[in-house]
């Protein structure tokens, strides 16, 4: 074992140790907040199925609070990594699933879905999947050849099909006449009280193999950071990685709204924050991303719960308030 790759691989466990124990505390926090206090000990009580656990408490753990804070967790990992990815791809800071209107591609077909009566898995999941791949493939093709690199043709072109998505969601909601315009509303602010362990493990399901990918091929997105010339001469396949990474991504995003909704700029702070902390090796950053992104989401669905006086409110306004003005610095900041 080479010196650098032993010094990867420690760095890699001390950075992944540290960010397991926050991810871990928050979960905590998570499950411990609501309108009954309820202390970490009576919690882990009733996740052990010990013989002291209430039996409300426990409906309310297993059934309200975990598969909330679980999809918290994993709609965040994958909104982080998201946002890695595409900034590796495009060498670009400001790229996010968000602002480049993914996420908003993903909207648009999970709300046809939603209107046509299909069931949330897999079929509102699937069309999702078709809206961000079209959005997806509209963006590259306003950005084909070289000038996808560059930023300012790059944001542009996000910044327009955001705003398009954005329109047709709002003719969306504006024909929609039934009951289900007020959960469709909520819903694209950033929801997460509408779901339970089923759908929580399902969305499981198809992340955990594409952070598998991530990680695998973490070492591909060091080298594509450094220009495609010079990836291309160190062997590395740049149209097959990043078709690769590009759909791997948009499969994970558009599974993440379709459970969750639009939650902006989750994939701006996280990586953007970690990359200053733990440099650019996304051998540590994919780990790094995963756990404090589920982490950071886990957080930010915390303050929306309790935060109001009375009720809730989306978690896509927390985020929004934390990472729109880190946006507009970063962006300063890559003008000047």
């Amino acid at each position: 074992m080479t010196a650098p790759l032993h010094a990867t691989l420690k760095r890699l466990w001390i950075v992944s140790a540290v960010l397991l124990v926050f991810f871990v505390l928050t979960m905590l926090a998570g499950l411990c907040a609501g309108s009954s206090d309820t202390g970490v000990r009576r919690v882990i009580s009733v996740l052990v199925g010990g013989e002291a656990a209430d039996p409300m408490l426990a409906t309310i753990i297993w059934r309200i609070r975990l598969p909330r804070v679980l999809l918290a967790a994993m709609v965040g990992a994958a909104l982080s990594m998201g946002g890695l990815v595409f900034q590796a791809l495009l060498r670009n800071p400001l790229a996010e699933p968000y602002i480049l209107g993914i996420s908003g591609g993903a909207a648009i077909g999970a709300i046809i879905g939603i209107l046509m009566g299909f069931a949330r898995f897999p079929g509102v999941g699937l069309m999702a999947f078709v809206g961000s791949m079209a959005t997806l493939a509209l963006l590259l093709l306003m950005t084909s050849g070289r000038s996808v690199l560059k930023k300012d043709s790059l944001l542009l072109s996000g910044v327009m099909v955001n705003a398009f998505c954005s329109a047709l969601i709002m003719f969306l909601v504006s024909i929609t006449q039934d009951a289900r315009l007020h959960n469709i509303i909520f819903w694209l602010m950033g929801d997460m009280g509408m779901t339970d362990l089923r759908q929580a493990g399902f969305l499981a399901l198809i992340l955990a193999p594409c952070f598998v990918l991530f990680f695998w091929l973490s070492n591909a997105m060091n080298l594509l950071t450094m220009g495609s010339e010079t990836a291309l001469a160190i062997g590395i396949n740049v149209k097959a990685v990043s078709l690769v990474l590009l759909t791997a991504t948009s499969l994970m995003i558009s599974a993440a709204v379709s459970h969750s909704g639009l939650i902006g700029f989750v994939g701006l702070v996280m990586p953007h924050l970690l990359r200053l902390v733990l440099g650019p090796d996304h051998r540590v950053l994919v780990p790094a991303s995963i756990l404090g992104g589920g982490g950071y989401m886990v957080l930010c669905d915390l303050l929306a719960r309790t935060l109001p006086r009375q009720g809730e409110m989306p978690a896509g306004v927390v985020t929004a308030l934390i990472g729109a003005p880190l946006f507009i610095y970063l962006l300063k900041r890559t003008k000047s």
